[in-house]
């Protein structure tokens, strides 16, 4: 059995492949409502244990403010689990601790924080305070495997959706740890410039990734749902 959970990459994109629904123009088929409720459904479909998304993308969820406690006790490293038998979780990395909350939950998934080793104890106890788990790497830049290994050992997940944004998508697929990439395009585009992709790594993916067509379905509202296995490049 491996030490580390299957990972799926579950994105919604427009043809052009860019991340934000908000800007998609619109279909005769569908509107933005539609298409992420059908990325839902297929996101329920994978039963998986939890999710992970960006630094950015929990910062727009979690919707809280700094509130450091007044006085406290140095938190415990590197490990903190509030909710060991939690149904599913809701995990970000933030390398330096600029995601703030205002529970213990993102949707009613308990909330998993991964940090890199220069985080203060001043915002480790504020998580512990929320009732945040948390896990701190051993260097200031997160390792990504080891963190998914504590994952599943800590909080017995075998498989977590990553559901973006662009830059931890890439990190994971760089790493060799997606082992399938499910994208919903919608019949939509963005074509802005200065808008980025669902994917993005420095230098790129090529000779690190490659992909085998699995799946292709078509969806209501003039969606369809692609499905690769991910190989290495």
């Amino acid at each position: 059995m491996s030490e580390l959970p299957t990972i799926v990459c579950h994105m919604v994109t427009s043809i052009d492949g860019r991340l934000h629904p908000s800007r998609f123009t619109a279909s005769p088929d569908g509107v933005v409502k539609d298409w992420g409720r059908m990325t839902e459904e297929l996101h329920d479909r994978y039963g998986g244990d939890g999710w992970i998304v960006g630094r950015a993308t929990m910062q727009e969820m979690a919707k809280g403010e700094p509130h450091p406690p007044v006085q406290f006790e140095p938190p415990p490293r590197p490990l903190r689990v509030a909710q060991r038998e939690a149904p599913a979780i809701a995990v970000t990395f933030d390398r330096r601790g600029r995601v703030h909350f205002r529970g213990d939950a993102i949707g009613g998934d308990h909330a998993v924080v991964v940090l890199g080793s220069a985080v203060e104890d001043a915002h480790l106890a504020e998580l512990a305070a929320d009732g945040v788990s948390f896990i701190v790497s051993e260097t200031p830049d997160i390792d990504l495997r080891a963190a998914l290994v504590t994952l599943k050992r800590e909080f017995g997940v075998s498989k977590l959706l990553l559901e973006g944004g662009a830059e931890i998508n890439g990190a994971f697929l760089a790493a060799g740890l997606v082992a399938e990439f499910s994208v919903v395009i919608a019949p939509a585009l963005d074509a802005d410039l200065d808008v980025q992709g669902i994917v993005a790594f420095p230098g790129g993916l090529k000779d690190r990734v490659k992909l085998r067509l699995i799946g292709c379905d078509r969806l209501d509202h003039g969606a369809v749902h692609l499905r690769y296995e991910v190989l290495p490049g």
